[in-house]
């Protein structure tokens, strides 16, 4: 973004900021003057400049309380949280392939990190009086895939209602809390999907997006969203230029959501 959104030297946690959406958040922010701390299982050896890496499995209260622990210590507060960290592992095969386990597992991928993290940083937001939570859910809780994303669509409907009831209670102490509901977003992962699919089907890599897009009842733009596309958006909600939204969801899929 060219404007100037007020965000020189605010600092800032991403997690899962070392691919896909969350690298390209992580850019966003430190190109507009963030201090960023971000998190991955497995990351570069040292930061660059404003981008500092923290090697953690989110999926874990202890390293939720670590990452924590270490973001505090180097920054002496927080002021921007973005929870990007998710995505399923879950096998095909609708309800049936669903067992605890699978369940589980998306649960503590998909919703228990924010629930963690916001539990051990907000203190420090209210104590300044200022805060931007933003909590990145997904279109798939409201456009479910049966055969496949059944949990992972009910652990971001967790994580969204969770957001709205969090706002309601921290709003009037200073700190803002935003969902962000992206639909497909071509990640280097999609792009792998996409080439699979489309050697599967003997077509080209065009043919295989838009297996993907009917997949999804179709998309209107006609392609997915650049990952720097729902960053840039993501950036804007974060800075002071968003100061009256807060408690909202932020639908940014190129038009798939059929309804408003």
């Amino acid at each position: 973004m060219s404007i100037d959104l007020g965000l020189d030297g605010k600092r800032a946690l991403v997690t899962g900021g070392t691919k896909g959406l969350g690298a390209a958040v992580v850019q966003a922010l430190a190109t507009a003057g963030v201090r960023v701390a971000t998190t991955a299982r497995t990351v570069p050896e040292s930061g660059s400049g404003r981008i500092h890496y923290i090697a953690a499995d989110l999926t874990t209260a202890r390293d939720c309380a670590n990452v924590a622990g270490e973001v505090l210590r180097m920054f002496g507060g927080i002021d921007i949280i973005v929870d990007v960290l998710g995505g399923s592992s879950a096998p095909a095969g609708g309800f049936a392939a669903l067992t605890d386990e699978e369940w589980r597992r998306e649960i503590d991928h998909n919703l228990m990190p924010a629930v963690r993290l916001d539990r051990a940083l907000l203190p420090s937001m209210i104590a300044q009086g200022s805060g931007v939570l933003i909590h990145v859910t997904s279109i798939q809780h409201r456009l479910p895939l049966p055969e496949s994303t059944t949990a992972y669509a009910a652990a971001k409907a967790a994580l969204s209602t969770y957001s709205k009831s969090l706002s309601k209670e921290v709003a009037a102490k200073g700190v803002r809390v935003v969902r962000v509901s992206p639909g497909w977003i071509e990640t280097d992962a999609a792009v792998a999907l996409a080439e699979r699919l489309a050697r599967e089907a003997g077509t080209d890599y065009e043919g295989g997006k838009r297996i993907i897009m009917k997949s999804l009842g179709g998309i209107p733009l006609g392609r997915p969203a650049k990952p720097a596309e729902v960053a840039d958006l993501i950036t804007f909600l974060a800075s002071p230029r968003a100061a009256a939204i807060t408690g909202s969801e932020h639908v940014i899929d190129c038009g798939t959501v059929p309804t408003a």
